[in-house]
């Protein structure tokens, strides 16, 4: 992966895509996940997920404070038809199809449209390489 500069000669923003078991573990308060979640609260990244990833990541054991608390700390990205349009033809590219790939290729088109350094942090790690360009590093949870 090359190395971009951002604005001012400064290193480029680093941004994490969290899929559903990411997205899981941070709620849960798993260290790692937290600690990405600081980087973000401090300024030094951002951290995004797909509407889809938040409802998929739902666990009924978690408070509502603590679903606010993290998603206080990361974006939710808009989604639209253009989007789901994209989504499709990276399934179709890939020669993927159905609801088992769904939220990935959204969450895909997502890590696609960010600026800086992307790491996607994934337990579908397979999966998600096949969807996104070599620049994205994607990361098993």
């Amino acid at each position: 992966m090359s190395k971009r500069t951002g604005e001012h000669g400064q290193p480029p923003l680093r941004i994490f895509v969290l899929d559903c078991e990411a997205l899981s573990l941070a709620v849960r308060g798993d260290r790692k996940m937290i600690a990405w979640l600081d980087l973000a609260a401090r300024g030094q990244a951002e951290v995004v997920t797909s509407p889809m990833t938040v409802v998929e990541a739902y666990d009924g054991r978690i408070t509502e404070q603590r679903w606010d608390w993290v998603l206080s700390r990361l974006n939710v990205a808009d989604i639209g038809k253009d989007h789901a349009r994209e989504a499709r033809r990276l399934l179709a590219d890939a020669k993927l199809h159905g609801h088992k790939y769904a939220i990935d290729a959204v969450l895909a088109v997502i890590a696609r449209q960010q600026k800086g350094q992307v790491t996607v942090f994934t337990s579908d790690v397979d999966d998600l390489e096949r969807l996104v360009p070599d620049t994205i590093v994607v990361k098993k949870v």
